[in-house]
């Protein structure tokens, strides 16, 4: 009997039994297939569960995603750009398991607080800062969850100063400025000419002067979205994941620059910014969080 952890990503999907301690080691991860995406995630829970019957499943998934439905449409996988009824796939695949589904970034708020940054902090948003910039709101110790099961896209918050045309369709984004791929693409423009998030931090750490422009404008823009997002929910805390929170000074001076800037009202002057200790597990965290909830009592 095993209680699983899936997530499905932008980049790939991982999975994991629900223990006390999970090393990286423990985990199962996997490019996006190009063929039959849900069968590579039944043969991903089927190893990590190790011949044991899964009893219940907590499932991170990019969005956006219909919560009453059970119904995912993440862009990055074709096959489900329509729509994919994965509530029922589980159900066909894994009977008599229950299975709790979540947006990516709800997960990673309910990682946070269970054992990252936010456990003291019931008021608090998590972000992802990766390719794509996901999050999720706690209020009350609770995790907001929004009409439809897609609250916490502060990727597709507005920020003041930008302009940029963003994969949804709009412009001036969060994603469109401080999203892994637009921040590459940036700083090619200029001259720079690694691969990955990864090489651009490491350039920026030796000085290459596009890389440290591109993680300067994006920590503007992460500071500038997180003083609008809490003055709107009177939160004390944003914790920022993903490749970008490695990034330091570069990114982290103008990030709280901005936010010193902009969070000027009385009941904003404890707001705090800061990296996640969780790395690249936090969603798959999260979804441990899911399958203990679904896990029928004994």
């Amino acid at each position: 009997m095993a209680l699983i952890a899936l997530q499905i990503g932008p980049e790939g999907f991982a999975a994991c039994q629900v223990a006390e301690e999970v090393e990286e080691a423990d985990i199962r991860r996997i490019p996006i297939p190009p063929e039959d995406p849900w069968q590579a995630c039944v043969e991903l829970v089927r190893e990590v569960a190790a011949g044991a019957e899964p009893t219940a499943l907590g499932i991170a998934c990019s969005g956006p995603i219909d919560l009453v439905a059970g119904v995912v449409a993440p862009p990055e996988i074709p096959q489900w750009r329509t729509g994919f009824d994965l509530m029922k796939a589980v159900s066909a695949a894994f009977p008599g398991a229950p299975a709790q589904l979540a947006l990516d970034g709800v997960c990673l708020a309910l990682a946070e607080r269970a054992l990252g940054a936010t456990t003291n902090a019931g008021d608090s948003v998590a972000l992802w800062a990766g390719d794509r910039i996901v999050g999720g709101v706690m209020v009350g110790s609770f995790a907001v969850v929004g009409r439809t099961g897609n609250a916490g896209n502060i990727g597709h918050l507005l920020v003041p100063g930008f302009d940029e045309p963003c994969a949804c369709g709009g412009h001036g984004c969060l994603e469109a400025v401080a999203g892994g791929r637009s921040l590459r693409r940036w700083a090619r423009a200029r001259g720079w000419r690694g691969e990955s998030t990864a090489d651009l931090v490491l350039a920026a750490e030796h000085g290459d002067t596009a890389a440290v422009a591109a993680l300067e404008r994006a920590g503007t823009a992460l500071g500038r979205a997180a003083a609008s997002v809490a003055a709107v929910l009177d939160i004390d805390r944003v914790v920022v994941a993903g490749p970008l929170a490695a990034a330091g000074r570069p990114l982290w001076k103008p990030l709280n620059a901005a936010v010193a800037e902009h969070a000027r009202l009385g009941f904003l002057t404890g707001l705090r910014c800061v990296p996640s200790q969780l790395g690249e597990i936090g969603m798959l965290i999260g979804a441990s969080v899911l399958a203990l909830t679904a896990e029928p009592e004994q």
